[in-house]
């Protein structure tokens, strides 16, 4: 690991700090870059995330794919912990906390919009942020690749009808648009350039060469983004840090949570590193564009459940790189293979 990425945390945290300052020094500025949406994806932000995907997505190889079916250990444990525990966890946490743990602090109105907007959060497994991770804990490219796309495929059928069940609202409107868009943007044509470079740069030796090359490229991306992400909700954090705190208690808990429970199950069932590592990372971390987007169909730009969403948004990055940190940490305790 070079140096750079030893300090990741730091640049990160100073990113954060830097965007924040730059919602507030260039309001003008950062509300052109927010107004730079189609179907409630940023694509100055898109862009960033699809430099940070394209390193890994060259590292995929097709004809490994097969493999995977060889060791479906790893995808079973994803796809139980994002759709069977990760959905109602985060209701229950919301509930807890807002119903009865916060309920002296915030409304009952106010209660009921945050927890919907947890649960939106803890309905959409992770999209494109788990190739990052996946790459910076040294994760198997073409096996990260079919888990997201498994999720993918789940979460077109799955979402509406487990957010209805849990919020008790029948009619969902799904943004196909989103969904779609997100997964061209993040998935479909990271991956076609991945292809296309390794077919052009033939050897795999050649390939390695220029994997190491590139590799800055998706630090670089991931603290432009943050950058970004904290500059769009600068002025919100500052005005109601005591709100943003609030919300982001039951999100912490329920993130290093699912974390340990699919980290440990991987562990227990001897899944190799390469494949526990973002096998746990796609169901701590989330698909916030579409959790933001129903957020604020269905309650409002301005409601608590859209404000929840983006508080999903501003933790995540903090917590997946220290549970970057630790995965890395703990590599030598999992199984080789």
């Amino acid at each position: 690991m070079s140096t750079f990425e030893r300090f990741l945390t730091l640049w990160v945290a100073l990113a954060m700090i830097a965007g924040i300052g730059l919602g507030v020094a260039a309001p003008g500025l950062v509300q052109a870059v927010a107004g730079a949406e189609v179907a409630s994806i940023n694509l100055v932000v898109a862009v960033l995330i699809w430099a940070m995907v394209y390193p890994m997505m060259v590292n995929v190889d097709f004809g490994a794919v097969a493999g995977v079916a060889r060791q479906p250990k790893g995808l079973i444990v994803t796809l139980i912990v994002n759709w069977l525990i990760k959905p109602f966890t985060m209701a229950l946490l919301a509930v807890l906390f807002f119903d009865y743990v916060f309920a002296p602090l915030i409304s009952p109105e106010d209660a009921a919009q945050y927890t919907a907007g947890l649960i939106l959060l803890g309905a959409a497994p992770c999209t494109a942020m788990v190739f990052v991770w996946s790459q910076l804990t040294r994760g198997d490219a073409t096996y990260t690749l079919v888990q997201v796309s498994v999720n993918d495929l789940i979460m077109v059928v799955a979402f509406a009808p487990i957010v209805a069940f849990l919020l008790g609202v029948t009619d969902i409107a799904v943004p196909w648009e989103t969904l779609v868009l997100a997964t061209v943007l993040y998935v479909v044509l990271p991956l076609v350039a991945g292809l296309i470079t390794r077919r052009l740069l033939g050897s795999e030796a050649a390939i390695e060469a220029f994997s190491a090359r590139i590799k800055p490229l998706s630090m670089i991306g991931l603290i432009a983004t943050v950058a970004i992400l904290f500059g769009l909700q600068g002025e919100v954090i500052l005005a109601r840090p005591m709100v943003i705190a609030l919300i982001a208690v039951p999100i912490l808990i329920q993130s290093y949570g699912i974390f340990a429970l699919a980290y440990g199950a991987a562990f227990a069932l001897r899944v190799p590193h390469r494949i526990a590592a973002p096998c746990a990372m796609i169901g701590t971390s989330n698909f916030f564009e579409l959790a933001v987007a129903v957020a604020i169909s269905l309650f409002g730009l301005n409601s608590g459940a859209a404000l929840a969403t983006v508080v999903g948004v501003l933790v995540e990055v903090p917590v997946m790189l220290s549970l970057v940190a630790f995965a890395n940490r703990t590599r030598n305790r999992f199984a080789e293979g």
